[in-house]
């Protein structure tokens, strides 16, 4: 008797902790506290989000642990292999540091963008061969009150990624792909306030710059990036993984022979 009554508060007290697990995780991702905790009259209710963030991958950082070719992997290009920075997704986000995810809308239809593929599949690659989409990362869905359907949204993505080039911005500044150079990661980021008037977020993978991210209000316009931002000399540094010193190594490309024209899964798991 008394180990089947430990096993049954064993069951509640599971049960209690998941649920608090589901209403922080979902609080956490941005929905509203009232509803998650059942006081918002019924339906989950997404908050409207503050803020754009414009995530960029360089290639020469991400490609360095590529383990399996396909068609859709565009570190597998030869020689066509993008060698500049490439769009990882538009986020909206909250000014807390939050985010909204798992938002309402229809699902992806890749007929909504087939003026767009060609160019999405250049500068918005898939850099693996996985097909899973999760929820977390659909983020297209949670901004159609700015960029309403599919189409605008992507096309929104490129004409925001074309119109501030971090590629061009950090050449003209000196800072070029190399093997061999370290560079100063305040230095990265002078270049982007410089040419942007905002200050970026860099995200690295030991001392290579993995991302960069540029951030915009709604009518996307430039704004800092910079959340957790500290002064150090008179100038603003974004939030940061990386060391002081840092680099954009070349991209090696792992060659694909015969690979055909896939929608990238980045691209259906940004919806």
């Amino acid at each position: 008797m008394a180990f089947l009554l430990n096993r049954s508060i064993q069951f509640v007290l599971l049960s209690i902790i998941s649920i608090g697990l589901f209403c922080i995780g979902e609080i956490n991702a941005g929905w509203d506290v009232k509803s998650v905790l059942g006081g918002g009259g019924g339906d989950l209710k997404q908050r409207e989000f503050d803020y754009f963030k414009l995530s960029m991958q360089w290639p020469g950082t991400v490609c360095r642990n590529t383990k399996r070719c396909c068609s859709s992997n565009g570190c597998c290009r030869g020689s066509k292999a993008p060698v500049e920075f490439t769009i990882h997704g538009l986020w909206p986000d909250y000014n807390d540091g939050t985010w909204p995810a798992c938002c309402a809308g229809h699902s992806f239809d890749v007929k909504e963008i087939s003026t767009l593929l060609d160019v999405l599949n250049k500068y918005w690659p898939s850099f693996s061969c996985s097909s899973v989409s999760n929820c977390h990362e659909k983020h297209g869905t949670c901004s159609s009150s700015v960029t309403k359907d599919e189409y605008s949204y992507f096309l929104t993505t490129l004409n925001l990624y074309f119109k501030y080039n971090v590629t061009e911005a950090l050449q003209e500044a000196g800072y070029v792909a190399s093997n061999t150079e370290k560079y100063p990661v305040g230095g990265i980021i002078s270049a982007i306030q410089n040419a942007f008037h905002a200050t970026p977020e860099l995200q690295c993978k030991g001392d290579a710059v993995e991302e960069l991210r540029l951030c915009f209000y709604k009518d996307f316009k430039p704004r800092d990036c910079a959340a957790d931002s500290n002064r150090q000399s008179n100038m603003v540094y974004s939030k940061s993984s990386c060391p002081k010193y840092v680099s954009l190594p070349a991209h090696v490309s792992s060659r694909l022979e015969n690979a055909g024209t896939e929608v990238s899964s980045t691209l259906k798991s940004s919806i």
